[in-house]
């Protein structure tokens, strides 16, 4: 007799075994469509690779050599992107405001005697809002409302790569664009740390700058190496840093007795002599521009480092003799050096006493002088 294999009836592993068939073709599948896509992608790549562009060159002697020009010399260049960049709270905001209000009435920038016509600037900003903080300090620092714009964000959030930046630029004949701060607007797909990405981001707004003219300044946040080179205080990649043109950096001062004074220095200058260190105050209606000071940002940023290792009796003796010769008063900076070295200390020496007392270098017309701080000043 001849046995008929009948359907189980286990309907429980007839699904089983129904869903496992079921996964298995769906897994191919998938696998199948994945390496479809892969080779796509691949063969995408190979292409772009061996895409054949014939060869262009063209000679320096055809190329018409222009001269860079400035908003601010040698801090803010036309046509390029500067980086701003400082602490939380030491006032990179204030600072940029406080300029803008100056450009927006046509008013000589700090330190300079050239007055322009009344610029347009736009301010773009995630940190603060124009109603209650931006316009009201850009009114207090006396701004022209008329010529400060924001590029409206409602819909969608704006990036280094978008077009309505230059747009905006050429439609209301910006001359300065700000963004603050950097980390809002370089892409919120584009990792900070990542050299080929920040570099990719940093291309499009540099190509702005370039085909419209605008100054562009990027406010930006430092890391936290405090006791490093202030050029590797730049949040993310080296090439963050690479591809500015320029970098200008605030900190605090080391006089405990006026804690709203702040350095600005110029941490790198690719078209120009590095700038004199501005001493400025922030305060309730922006910031008030103190003087010129001849310091360097490794300087300016050393001034608050902790001090560490055994005290040099040259060292001591050089501040000690400095702390005496300016007490009445301030002094051409020549003049303190000649009696320095008269007195046999090294330059070296004196440039190392020189930040351990404080002194404060000012430029008056075309001439230096020297100072002490005025807590450091002794009081009869």
């Amino acid at each position: 007799m001849k046995e008929i294999a009948l359907p189980t009836t286990n309907f429980a592993e007839n699904a089983v075994m129904t869903a496992s068939r079921v996964f298995a073709v769906s897994w191919c599948s998938a696998r199948s469509i994945y390496r479809k896509g892969e080779r796509r992608t691949m063969m995408k790549m190979e292409n772009e690779m061996n895409v054949n562009v014939p060869l262009e060159v063209v000679k320096a002697s055809e190329i018409e050599p222009k001269e860079v020009k400035w908003l601010w010399y040698p801090y803010i260049p036309f046509g390029k992107v500067t980086l701003l960049q400082g602490d939380p709270g030491d006032g990179k905001s204030k600072l940029m405001l406080s300029v803008a209000a100056l450009l927006s009435k046509g008013e000589p920038l700090p330190f300079t005697d050239e007055e322009t016509e009344p610029m347009t600037i736009i301010y773009q900003t995630t940190e603060d809002d124009a109603d209650d903080t931006v316009v009201p300090r850009f009114n207090s620092a006396g701004g022209n409302g008329e010529n400060l714009i924001f590029i409206k964000e409602d819909e969608k959030s704006l990036s280094f790569g978008d077009n309505r930046i230059a747009e905006a630029i050429e439609k209301y004949h910006a001359k300065l664009l700000i963004l603050d701060p950097m980390s809002s607007y370089i892409g919120e797909n584009c990792s900070m740390n990542n050299a080929n990405e920040t570099r990719a981001e940093f291309n499009h707004l540099i190509a702005v700058a370039k085909n419209t003219g605008c100054a562009i300044v990027i406010i930006a946040h430092m890391n936290k190496m405090r006791d490093t080179n202030p050029l590797y205080r730049t949040n993310g990649s080296i090439d963050i840093a690479g591809a500015a043109r320029s970098i200008l950096a605030i900190t605090r001062t080391p006089n405990k007795e006026a804690p709203a004074e702040r350095y600005m220095v110029q941490v790198k200058s690719n078209l120009a002599p590095t700038g004199s260190a501005i001493l400025f105050e922030v305060a309730e209606k922006g910031v008030d521009f103190i003087s010129e000071m001849e310091m360097t940002a490794e300087e300016a940023f050393q001034s608050l480092a902790p001090k560490m290792g055994r005290p040099n009796e040259k060292e001591i003796k050089a501040k000690e003799f400095l702390l005496e010769i300016l007490k009445d008063g301030e002094m051409l900076s020549s003049d303190c050096e000649e009696r320095l070295e008269a007195a046999g200390f090294k330059k070296s020496t004196i440039k190392k006493a020189k930040k351990k007392a404080g002194v404060v270098s000012r430029k008056r017309g075309f001439l230096w002088y020297w100072s002490l701080p005025m807590g450091d000043i002794p009081r009869e």
